[in-house]
């Protein structure tokens, strides 16, 4: 059975599991897949759509929250990889309406993707644009039949 819950806790989500779905989502969201951002977030939503709702009688939102936030850092990983070039960086981070400080500040950095993701990135690919992307967000997934 795929279902695993902690035995102190029946409605806690096993951290082996946790692994098995980042080890998935890894697979997703590797940054040498030369695949579409559109593509990418679609298996991503068909894979966790079935994910959560196997695991919808859980009560660990703080687990939900937290791979949905690894998640979104894993994708923000593979923008940052496509931009390959400073000029690229350059026009998407105005794109998003940073300041050109900060723009020239992170077009110019030679820091590595995954640290890349975080920091300003974060605040300028947050949740609505991912949501304008169509990703599907885990929390309110799981909360959706809660609250009715």
């Amino acid at each position: 059975m795929w279902y695993k819950l902690e035995p102190t806790n029946p409605h806690q989500i096993k951290g082996t599991v946790k692994l098995e779905v980042k080890a998935k989502i890894r697979a997703l969201t590797a940054r040498n897949t030369p695949i579409a951002m559109e593509e990418r977030i679609r298996r991503l939503n068909t894979y966790l759509g079935g994910w959560i709702g196997y695991f919808a009688l859980a009560e660990t939102p703080s687990t939900f929250e937290e791979i949905e936030g690894w998640i979104r850092r894993r994708l923000r990983m593979c923008l940052w990889k496509q931009w390959k070039r400073v000029r690229t960086r350059y026009r998407e981070l105005r794109a998003l309406g940073l300041p050109e400080w900060v723009v020239h500040q992170f077009a110019n950095a030679r820091k590595g993707p995954w640290r890349m993701a975080h920091g300003p990135m974060n605040r300028a690919l947050g949740n609505v644009y991912w949501q304008a992307q169509g990703l599907m967000s885990l929390t309110e997934r799981y909360r959706r039949p809660r609250q009715s």
